[in-house]
């Protein structure tokens, strides 16, 4: 679990960063600010986590496979 939560983070980290460094570096209070005014395909201000969950999901589910193959090769 807590493996997977670093996970997460660092996809968020990694995503706000690659998406909006230039807001970071300059006014990262003032970008805060604006976020609950955000309206990134209306989803407003939660669309930082509803995309980190997309990336971590699209992550997960290879992961989950290959999981399951290696799981069902041993079982043999």
């Amino acid at each position: 679990m807590k493996r997977e939560l670093i996970i997460f983070v660092g996809i968020f980290l990694i995503l706000t960063l690659g998406m909006h460094h230039k807001e970071w570096f300059s006014h990262p209070i003032e970008h805060l600010q604006h976020l609950p005014n955000a309206g990134a395909y209306g989803i407003g201000a939660i669309h930082p986590l509803v995309f980190t969950l997309v990336v971590y999901v699209m992550g997960w589910v290879p992961r989950g496979i290959y999981r399951l193959i290696k799981r069902s090769s041993k079982n043999k």
